[in-house]
């Protein structure tokens, strides 16, 4: 009876030295220095992004008490994105016509508010046109906001591609006149007027260890090899191109996400990134979801042209913030490197309005690897969680069978 007791108790402590040993799950850590208050955010360095899961799953805070005890901080991770706020305005068309320049549209704004763009939508499908925007408060007297503003459509059996919405600087007038250079009458079959406002985001320029562009005639292909001096977070690619005539090519982005090597060699897997077309009437910045990467290849379809002259290669990435509370006194550090890690769910997430607008940033440690030799020899055990049922079934067994004598013994 006094043995089992003794087994019971043992087990109870391995499970302890289980909860305890959380921490070791992991391979990396770094040292929060600065922590004064209850709320406090930290920015994760690129190096990092190499060592955790490509969802960020396996990062966690972890505190060490003065009791030894290890206690688990909520966290959220925030990306420095651009912020757009837009706001449709109403209006009317009061007046069409034409004449030997074009077509006209004028719209009539029945309020005050200023305005900075507008999208534009057509019958036909396939057109290249020149525009004129002017205001007015009076219709008498006209003032020019932009002028020679492309747009443009080309719908095939190859693409479908249309850049219709003119961008301009804020504008307030009564009346706003567009005027279009063609000889077709455009069929105009949707306008929207709206004003954005747009905040900028905080980016991080990321290294470009090598690019190396290649022109297969025989694909009729260009391919851009980019390689980053690490893995990073990446959202938004920047292709340069130093031709100054008009082109419009279809691209693709890919990037590595394993190799393998066989007996042929090595055998590298790629994935899309993003598709889209390469034009000289808008900036080509392509925009991705956050994807951790190092390499990347760029296709673009030159069909029957002649190869563009690539300039400038920018990839860049948002910068990403850790937003933690902090409840009682303890050591505390960043952890990470857990590939069966799974993503956590903290209260926090549901109650974001609580979180203060001013947050004192953290000092961030040197990255210290985390000594699996000093495991004790009994975790493995505990690291399949089937192990950990058949000991929690083994104990509810136990404690019935104590019963159960006592039981008979009255």
């Amino acid at each position: 009876m006094k043995l089992t007791v003794k087994t019971l108790a043992c087990i109870l402590l391995l499970l302890g030295s289980y909860a305890y040993g959380q921490i070791d799950q992991y391979s990396f850590k770094r040292e929060l220095n600065g922590i004064t208050d209850q709320w406090h955010k930290l920015t994760l360095p690129d190096v990092i992004f190499g060592k955790v899961l490509h969802d960020l799953s396996d990062i966690r805070i972890f505190g060490i008490t003065a009791g030894n005890d290890t206690i688990e901080v909520p966290y959220l991770i925030q990306l420095t994105s651009e912020e757009i706020l837009s706001k449709e305005i109403n209006f009317k068309i009061v007046n069409t016509s034409h004449n030997e320049k074009g077509y006209y549209f004028t719209f009539e704004i029945p309020t005050d508010e200023p305005i900075n763009q507008i999208k534009l939508d057509f019958k036909q499908k396939n057109f290249d046109w020149l525009l004129q925007l002017e205001g007015s408060q009076n219709q008498q007297e006209w003032f020019t906001i932009i002028e020679d503003y492309r747009i443009l459509s080309i719908n095939n059996e190859l693409t479908d591609f249309q850049f219709t919405k003119i961008s301009f600087q804020n504008s307030k007038y009564h009346f706003f006149r567009l005027l279009i250079g063609s000889k077709e009458k455009p069929n105009l079959t949707v306008a929207k007027i709206s004003q954005n406002e747009v905040t900028d985001g905080t980016f991080r320029i990321y290294t470009i260890k090598k690019a190396k562009t290649n022109d297969h005639k025989k694909t009729k292909q260009t391919e851009i090899a980019v390689d980053l001096a690490l893995p990073v977070s990446v959202s938004h690619i920047t292709i340069g191109i130093r031709d100054t005539f008009d082109y419009y090519r279809p691209i693709t982005i890919k990037y590595l996400t394993d190799s393998i090597n066989t007996e042929q060699g090595w055998k590298y897997n790629y994935r899309t990134l993003t598709s889209g077309t390469l034009n000289s009437i808008e900036e080509n910045e392509f925009r991705i979801n956050n994807v951790i990467l190092r390499n990347l290849i760029v296709l673009i379809h030159n069909n029957d042209n002649q190869p563009l002259s690539i300039g400038e290669i920018e990839v860049k990435g948002y910068v990403h913030e850790l937003v933690a509370r902090f409840t009682e006194p303890a050591s505390y550090f960043l952890t990470y490197g857990n590939n069966n890690a799974r993503k956590p769910q903290y209260d926090i997430d549901r109650f974001t309005n609580k979180i203060p607008e001013e947050i004192t940033m953290l000092d961030l440690g040197d990255e210290q690897k985390i000594d699996k030799e000093e495991l004790s020899v009994i975790e493995p055990l505990f690291k399949n969680k089937t192990w950990l049922w058949l000991i929690m079934a083994t104990i509810i067994l136990l404690l019935g069978w104590f019963s159960f004598n006592m039981i008979r013994k009255n």
